[in-house]
C-alpha cells in the first residue's frame, strides 16, 4: 500500500503558513484607518471608495517590484527594509501625477516558507504604508517548493491612489524656459542593482561586510539604502498649481525617465555637477571604468525626484521644501528638442 501523502510532503507547509498570516494580520491593523471595512484574510479587501472632499476623483494604480535589490538582503540576512523600499517606490510612482495613496496590496513568494521571514518583510511593508498614510489592505503569500532557491523569496507590491481630475499633473503644460528642480536620493534606491552587484562583487571581490572607507559603512549597508518617499515633501504642493511636472528616476535614470513627462518639441539641457553626486556612484564608475552616458542610463546618480515648474515659481517651491527639511537643487531647464535629454 502507498502511504499518504500529503501537502507538507510536496513541501508545503500549511502550519507556517497559517502562522505568518497571523503575524501579517497584526502588522497589518497598524495601517488600517476609518476607510478600511474588511480585515487581512478575506477574500477581497474593501476599502470606503466616497471622495466628498473631490470634485471628480481620479484613481491612480501602479505596481513594481525591487528588483535584485533582494539579493542584498538574502547576502545579509536583512529582510525588514525591502518592503518598505516597495512602498516609497509605488508611492512615488502615483505621486508624479498628483495622486495620494490610499491602499497597498503585497505579494510575497518563495520556496520555502518562513514566518519570521515573512514577518520582517511585511514590518517593512507596515512601516512604510504607515509613513506615507496608506493601509495595507490585503495581499498573498505563496509557497512554491522547487520555484526559488533555498532562503530566497520575491516582492511586489500594488498601489492605489485618488487625485481630483482639476489637480492632475500630466507636464502637458511644460515649456522651453521652465526650470528643473531635483530632490537628491539616499542611494541607488532600487534601481541598477544587476550592475552594482557585479561592480561590488565580482569586479571588486567585495563581500557584504567589507567596510569601505570612502563611504563610512560596508558594501551591503550601502546597497541597502533605503528608496525614500518624497509624498511628505511634495504633499503641500500638490494643489497648488505650481509643479507642471513631475519625473520619479527610476530604472532608466535621468534621460530616460525625465521624457516620459514631455510635451512633443520640447527636451531639457541638465548641467552636470549642479547637484551633490554621492560617493557611492563615484566608487561604482571608478570600479567598473563604466561610461558617463552608461552611468546616467543605469542609475539615478543622486537624484530621486525631478520637478519641473515656471521659473518664477522655482523659489517659492525651494522656500517649501528647505521648510520642510528637504535639499533641492536647480539642475537645468526645458529647451525646444525632440523629448531627449540633454547632459
Amino acid at each position: 500500500m502507498q502511504k499518504p501523502i500529503s501537502y507538507s510532503d510536496a513541501g508545503v507547509d500549511i502550519d507556517a503558513a497559517t502562522r505568518a498570516t497571523d503575524r501579517i494580520k497584526e502588522l497589518a491593523r497598524r495601517t488600517f484607518n476609518e476607510r478600511t471595512l474588511s480585515e487581512i484574510g478575506s477574500f477581497g479587501g474593501m476599502f470606503d471608495g466616497a471622495f466628498p472632499k473631490l470634485k471628480q476623483p481620479v484613481l491612480v494604480a501602479s505596481a513594481d517590484g525591487v528588483g535584485t535589490k533582494l539579493k542584498i538582503a538574502f547576502a545579509t540576512g536583512v529582510h525588514n527594509t525591502v518592503g518598505r523600499d516597495l512602498v516609497n517606490h509605488c508611492v512615488n510612482d502615483i505621486l508624479v501625477q498628483g495622486a495620494r495613496p490610499l491602499f497597498f496590496l503585497d505579494y510575497i513568494a518563495t520556496g520555502k516558507l518562513s514566518p519570521e521571514v515573512v514577518a520582517s518583510i511585511v514590518e517593512g511593508v507596515t512601516n512604510g504604508c504607515r509613513e506615507n498614510g496608506c493601509v495595507l489592505l490585503g495581499g498573498e503569500t505563496a509557497e512554491m517548493p522547487g520555484f526559488y532557491q533555498d532562503g530566497e523569496y520575491d516582492i511586489a507590491g500594488f498601489i492605489v491612489g485618488v487625485v481630483d481630475r482639476e489637480k492632475i499633473i500630466d507636464g502637458k503644460a511644460i515649456a522651453p524656459g521652465d526650470v528643473l528642480l531635483a530632490l537628491p536620493s539616499a542611494g541607488l534606491h532600487t534601481n541598477g542593482y544587476s550592475l552594482a552587484r557585479k561592480l561590488f562583487f565580482e569586479v571588486a571581490s567585495f563581500e557584504p561586510h567589507t567596510r569601505l572607507p570612502e563611504l563610512e559603512m560596508t558594501a551591503g549597508e550601502a546597497l541597502l539604502l533605503p528608496h525614500l518617499s518624497y509624498l511628505k515633501p511634495l504633499d503641500g504642493l500638490l494643489d497648488r498649481g505650481l509643479i507642471k511636472g513631475l519625473a520619479h528616476i527610476t530604472g532608466g535614470g535621468l534621460t530616460d525617465n525625465i521624457p516620459r513627462i514631455l510635451p512633443e518639441s520640447t527636451a531639457v539641457r541638465i548641467e552636470q555637477g549642479s547637484w551633490p553626486t554621492p560617493p557611492l556612484f563615484e566608487l561604482l564608475r571608478r570600479l567598473g571604468n563604466v561610461s558617463e552616458s552608461e552611468m546616467h542610463r543605469t542609475f539615478n546618480m543622486g537624484v530621486g525626484m525631478v520637478i519641473v515648474c515656471n521659473a518664477p515659481d522655482a523659489e517659492v517651491i525651494e522656500s517649501h521644501l528647505r521648510d520642510h527639511g528637504e535639499a533641492c537643487y536647480t539642475i537645468g531647464n526645458v529647451v525646444s528638442g525632440n523629448r531627449e535629454v540633454l547632459i
